[in-house]
């Protein structure tokens, strides 16, 4: 009865967090074991009692206070400097400056808004069609999820048990190797199309923007260098980085006013709790998965299917990419990470490493994939555009991010080789 349970709850668009508890719930009534209620609100609290969630909000508060403080738009600027030259140069540096916000923000929906009203109505002035403008924002959207700092493999890190600071690191080549794919789209496409020939800047041009966007970059070298080189772990370093922010945007930008941040500190605390209560549910409901042996029963019956690790990622791919479809990304890895990390890693062998990575990249790719598609249309409302125009010109970056998803399930090493 559970199940049903679970699955009506689902259908019905119960938020995820309330889905979860309403079937542990049941499960204990059903059970006839009422003295696990007694232990409800202990596993609840125990769930959310990691040093390493408070990355979350403070990974909030830094695209927060980077969007306040004007360090986006330096940043955009700053991309110009390395690829504005190139035919099609305005669709190059919308990806450069995915890559760099994608190392700030670490959240695929709020890049996305961001970056398409930062990107799209200018691309649009330049003579690029407004749904392959919006298409282009989207898709290096996803580069938030797999460059390091991710919120989802913050969540992945905690449910799996393994450092987040090395969760991060196993991103590193996945993430170059997505923005390398998405450049070739572009370029594929520029060609066929023949995209406006950019304009290089002038050396003083260049020289300037370079110079103001500095201490705009010290925040995502803040971040990714203290996990790097060991210095902070990924929660002081997202503690470093909000500092930074702060102290960027108020003093050498003076755009971020101090009197403002009560709004700032209040939206960023409305958007982390709902993610933290999700995993606070999370809690009870993979207590009750563990206590009925569903990985157990589950990895029977995969691998009674096939003993290849590549073949049961191939299957896993394939499920949870409809699973993205109608579920949020976060909400969805706190869902599956107790059914098949186990499975991955006892039956397969599989590094936790390789599993988050390629797990964490497909159920992003869900947000941009009708029907549910929320980056889809956000994307649409920032943009202007239909979700239709979008989707057309969206599909050779799906085909890329479908074949990098291939090739991390197929090469293990490509996640963990620099951990």
């Amino acid at each position: 009865m559970s199940p049903i349970v679970f699955l009506a709850t689902l259908l019905l668009s119960v938020p995820v967090a309330i889905v979860l508890a309403i079937t542990a719930t049941w499960y204990i009534w059903e059970s006839g074991n009422t003295i696990l209620y007694d232990s409800f609100t202990q596993k609840m609290f125990g769930g959310l009692e990691n040093y390493g969630l408070l990355a979350v909000p403070l990974f909030m508060l830094t695209g927060e206070l980077m969007n306040e403080g004007g360090m986006t738009r330096r940043l955009v600027a700053l991309a110009g400097v390395f690829v504005g030259g190139f035919r099609g140069g305005l669709a190059y540096i919308n990806l450069l400056a995915n890559m760099f916000m994608a190392a700030i923000i670490g959240s695929a929906t709020a890049q996305i808004a961001v970056m398409s009203r930062a990107m799209v109505p200018a691309m649009e002035e330049e003579g690029y069609s407004k749904g392959f403008a919006a298409a282009t924002t989207a898709a290096g959207g996803l580069l938030a999820p797999v460059i390091p700092p991710s919120m989802m493999f913050v969540i992945f890190g905690v449910l799996a048990q393994i450092p987040i600071g090395e969760m991060f690191i196993a991103g590193i080549i996945p993430g170059l190797l997505l923005a390398g794919a998405f450049a070739l789209v572009i370029a594929l496409i520029g060609w066929i199309q023949q995209f406006p020939k950019g304009v290089w800047m002038s050396h003083k041009d260049a020289a300037h923007t370079l110079i103001s966007a500095l201490p705009a970059m010290l925040i995502p070298v803040s971040i990714i260098g203290g996990i790097l080189f060991g210095i902070a772990t990924p929660t002081e370093s997202a503690a470093i980085a909000s500092l930074i922010a702060f102290l960027v945007g108020w003093l050498i930008y003076g755009e971020l006013k101090p009197q403002n941040l009560g709004e700032m500190f209040k939206r960023t605390a409305s958007n982390a709790s709902m993610i933290l209560f999700m995993i606070a549910a999370a809690s009870v409901f993979g207590w009750v998965i563990i206590y009925e042996e569903i990985p157990q029963h589950l990895a029977g019956l995969i691998t009674s299917v096939t003993s290849d690790p590549f073949m049961f990622l191939l299957i896993v791919n394939a499920a949870l990419l409809l699973v993205g479809m109608v579920i949020d990304g976060i909400a969805a890895i706190i869902l599956i990470t107790p059914i098949l990390l186990p499975i991955a890693i006892g039956s397969y062998d599989i590094s936790p490493y390789q599993f988050g990575v390629v797990v964490c990249l497909n159920l992003v790719l869900g947000l941009l994939t009708p029907p549910v598609g929320i980056g889809l249309y956000i994307a649409s409302s920032m943009s202007g555009t239909t979700p239709g125009a979008i989707l057309r010109s969206l599909w050779p970056f799906l085909i890329a991010v479908t074949g990098v998803l291939i090739l991390l399930s197929y090469a293990p090493r490509l996640s963990t080789f620099l951990i």
